[in-house]
């Protein structure tokens, strides 16, 4: 039985996430854990805000996320009935990531999923800082679902990589798991900023790689491109990627990737799926 956890601010763009998650996982066996995080605010210096005692608690925030919670779960009984999911719902106070680390914790969480919003008008993180901050500060993988994705199938697999370090057979396992569930192509990504060669140690791992997905539909690229983001979202358009892998491990190069200092357009990863995988 696999244990899911998809957070949920009762928005469209959440929804979304549960219905791709619920499609991604109708042969599997799975417990979703659906919480609702009363987040704790923070003042302009950074502190945070005044206490709220336990009763004042139980009868203002959490009773009204909790009756939100019961209409969800009428709403998803509406549209589902697939006996191999369980829904578990629950309305929690507190910090975001801190709550998400104990509750992966509590219950054995493999997944967290959560939705991710249009890049247009975000100033800071480009995938959106709730986000960026669970990918960054809770140690468990994450399915980041894009407002507009639909789940139809997962046939083609991108696998960007700076191949500077090699992957533990865990995180490997975890993507050989998912080529061989959704019977998908895997096409590993190099991007040469410079058009400079493969290092020996990146050619070690990129043979290291090759070798263990041997028995899957594997392929490696090296693509030309001045900056890694643009290179990987122009691949993901060309290909007609249907998800993209990372790994949190190397989080300088996933940086590269996913966040940026402004966003000019919307990028890629509004458009696609994008798993990121911890040790």
């Amino acid at each position: 039985m696999k244990n899911i956890l998809i957070p949920t601010d009762f928005s469209d763009n959440a929804w979304n996430a549960l219905l791709y998650g619920i499609s991604f996982f109708k042969k599997t066996h799975c417990t979703f854990h659906i919480v609702h995080i009363n987040a704790i605010n923070t003042n302009s210096s950074g502190e945070a805000a005044m206490y709220v005692s336990p009763d004042l608690l139980e009868k203002t925030i959490l009773a009204e996320s909790r009756e939100k919670l019961k209409l969800l779960t009428k709403k998803i009984e509406q549209i589902t009935l697939n006996p191999k999911h369980n829904f578990k719902t629950q309305a929690i106070y507190g910090f975001l990531t801190d709550q998400l680390k104990d509750e992966v914790k509590e219950k054995n969480i493999e997944l967290i999923i959560m939705g991710t919003k249009g890049a247009t008008g975000l100033k800071s993180v480009s995938i959106g800082s709730n986000t960026g901050n669970v990918i960054t500060k809770v140690p468990c993988t994450l399915m980041a679902v894009p407002e507009d994705a639909t789940y139809e199938s997962i046939k083609e697999i991108g696998f960007p990589s700076d191949l500077n370090l090699a992957y533990d057979v865990t995180i490997l396992d975890t993507i050989k798991d998912i080529i061989f569930l959704k019977n998908s192509a895997l096409r590993l990504l190099y991007i040469s900023s410079k058009g400079e060669k493969l290092s020996q140690n990146q050619l070690k791992n990129k043979n290291l790689l090759l070798d263990f997905f041997k028995e899957t539909e594997c392929f490696f690229h090296l693509v030309s491109g001045k900056k890694i983001d643009e290179s990987v979202q122009c691949f993901t358009e060309s290909r007609n990627l249907d998800m993209l892998i990372m790994v949190a491990k190397n989080l300088n190069f996933l940086e590269s990737i996913l966040f940026r200092p402004t966003v000019e357009r919307i990028s890629y990863h509004t458009k696609v799926p994008f798993l990121v995988i911890h040790e």
